[in-house]
């Protein structure tokens, strides 16, 4: 465990604040949900909790399975990170925090096919030109990843973003 040397007055209400500084640093925002453990009798921790990691192997073996029929890269997405893909850009970008990009797509719910070439920006070390599909994977009212079918030398269509949408609803009911 790392020390950061900030002390918390706990208020009336049983509360306490997340320096601004640590919440950047994890990508908390407001309206993020927490996990709380106990480790032993002195330590709280506090994860950042996401529905989609539930989905890890499981995300993985659908991209797989989708992957083998249409042969695009394709994506799953939490609010953070990218969880699954299959494709080529597997080794380069599965487990990366996604791009803000990406987050403000999940924030509006944005659904898009662009079928010209295009910069999509997957994490924000890293562009990409190509044509993709996106779908976000809503639950309870609440945007909790995306899944996107990215052509880099094929381009995507009609097909490719049902694919994504069906893709995204099938998920969607697996964890309601």
């Amino acid at each position: 465990m790392k020390a950061t040397g900030i002390i918390r007055r706990i208020d009336e209400l049983g509360r306490i604040v997340i320096p601004k500084e640590i919440r950047k640093t994890l990508r908390i925002k407001e309206g993020d949900n927490l996990e709380i453990f106990i480790d032993g009798e002195e330590k709280i921790i506090l994860k950042k909790y996401s529905l989609m990691k539930k989905l890890d192997d499981f995300a993985q073996d659908f991209t797989d399975s989708i992957f083998s029929f249409i042969k695009y890269n394709i994506i799953v997405t939490d609010t953070d990170n990218i969880l699954a893909i299959s494709g080529p850009l597997k080794k380069e970008y599965l487990k990366k925090n996604i791009s803000d990009y990406l987050i403000e797509m999940l924030k509006r719910r944005t659904e898009m096919l662009e079928k010209h070439e295009k910069i999509i920006k997957l994490t924000e070390e890293k562009e990409i030109i190509g044509t993709y599909a996106v779908s976000p994977i809503i639950v309870n009212g609440d945007a909790i990843g995306l899944v996107i079918v990215l052509g880099e030398e094929n381009k995507v269509g009609e097909s490719e973003f049902k694919i994504a949408q069906i893709a995204a609803q099938f998920l969607k009911t697996h964890l309601e």
